[in-house]
């Protein structure tokens, strides 16, 4: 037991000592050279956090245009054997009732064609442009304050109440957004606001004019065209008030999973499909956010290495060129263990602090700055992904590799002969 207590005492004096010389070499050290290893450890912290948390971000902004703009926090579609959701007004009934709902649209939903240059063509035998399409019948203001439509308007205007044989297309069937011909995805030329264009379906042709030009980055409504509901069920003909989707905006505080609950106990899901965003999102931005999520730990993962590189032979040189004073520190009878402690809170120093202007960098300056203004990828608007048990995750990964590489150089030098550091040998 003494010497377990002896020991401990040592242990300790050991480390007091070693908190003495750390700091001690810190307050010597160039200033210039404090700064630069601990920019270097920022820029680690960095690299941890921010790289791999734009690559999961820039999915993340997919799946929450799809959520915003699409499907809502609960979707509700047909089931595969019905071509609409049955008994739609006692689902939308109940969907109006639930003290949960903020929010709410209904779309009734056509597959059909939209073509362009048939007036232009110079032979009856030139081909017309057309591309496939979903024609959406939507209430205007039901869907304007589910998703915001109106404010991703790119071109021209909103759809208005009594605007008949006007609709909105989809910027993906626009050669001008879309960005390039291709056989697979047809899209249409010269087609501008004012613009006429032909809608056809189920042996049904009408001359509509084109009022706007939606770009959401969802490719789902990308891809449509919209027109008001009322004109769609008298083009088709529909009397029966039956949807093709309806998409749920909960409130904050609610649950996505008790509002679904509660719309089942009704027997709803004997009509339709009802599915929380999670359970309906698509499956290749899952897919793809974990294929970004692993690329980002690997960059983060080569970052960490060079930081370790860097802490190493900083620590290394130091430790060399204070050869002849570990020497003597050994000498007078100074510990070994308090001399390789006090290089290793050197280096967790340079770490904690580099941590703690990344974390400010993070979470006071670049996070609230993009949640705010997104970047503008091609396809989505990007974010940075991260939260705090994932950052303290990563600093705890920076701060055992800067202590292994902290140890290493200085267990090199300080293991050599006393007397051999003490003159140079």
């Amino acid at each position: 037991m003494k010497r377990i207590i002896l020991s401990s005492k040592e242990t300790l004096t050991a480390i007091r000592v070693g908190l003495f010389l750390a700091i001690r070499q810190v307050k010597r050290s160039s200033k210039w050279t404090t700064l630069l290893i601990t920019f270097i450890m920022t820029l680690t912290f960095l690299n941890l956090v921010v790289v791999s948390g734009i690559l999961v971000g820039l999915i993340e902004g997919a799946t929450v245009a799809v959520r915003e703009r699409h499907l809502g926090d609960i979707a509700i579609s047909r089931l595969k054997e019905k071509e609409y959701i049955e008994r739609s007004t006692k689902i939308i009934a109940a969907i109006a009732a639930s003290p949960d709902v903020e929010s709410y649209t209904e779309r009734y939903l056509q597959g059909a064609t939209v073509e362009a240059n048939y007036k232009t063509r110079r032979r009856e035998t030139d081909l017309v442009e057309s591309t496939g399409t979903v024609l959406a019948g939507i209430d205007l203001l039901l869907e304007d304050k589910a998703t915001g439509l109106s404010k991703r308007i790119v071109e021209g205007s909103y759809l208005e109440q009594g605007d008949y044989d006007k609709v909105l297309l989809g910027c993906n069937l626009l050669i001008k957004y879309l960005g390039f011909e291709s056989t697979s995805m047809p899209a249409l030329k010269d087609v501008a606001i004012g613009s006429k264009v032909r809608i056809k379906f189920n042996n049904i042709t009408r001359e509509m004019t084109v009022k706007g030009i939606i770009k959401t980055k969802v490719d789902d409504i990308d891809r449509r065209v919209y027109m008001t509901d009322s004109q769609l069920r008298s083009m088709s003909g529909r009397t029966d008030y039956n949807v093709g989707e309806i998409a749920i905006k909960i409130k904050s505080t609610a649950n996505a999973d008790e509002v679904k609950r509660s719309l089942v106990s009704q027997g709803l899901d004997q009509f339709a499909t009802i599915q929380t965003f999670e359970e309906g999102e698509p499956k290749f931005l899952k897919d793809i956010k974990q294929t970004f999520a692993m690329l980002g730990s690997m960059i983060s993962a080569i970052g960490l290495v060079v930081a370790c590189i860097t802490i190493f032979i900083v620590i290394f040189i130091n430790a060399i060129t204070r050869r002849k004073f570990i020497g003597i520190l050994k000498g007078i009878g100074i510990d070994s263990v308090a001399i390789e402690f006090a290089y290793v809170c050197q280096s967790l120093l340079y770490a904690l602090v580099g941590t703690l202007i990344g974390f400010v960098i993070v979470f006071a300056v670049l996070k609230p700055f993009l949640d705010a203004h997104p970047i503008n990828f091609p396809f989505s608007d990007g974010i940075l992904v991260a939260t705090i048990p994932g950052t303290f995750t990563r600093a705890g990964l920076l701060f055992l590799a800067t202590l292994i590489a902290g140890y290493i150089p200085a267990r090199m030098v300080v293991k050599q002969n006393t007397l051999d550091a003490i003159l140079g040998r």
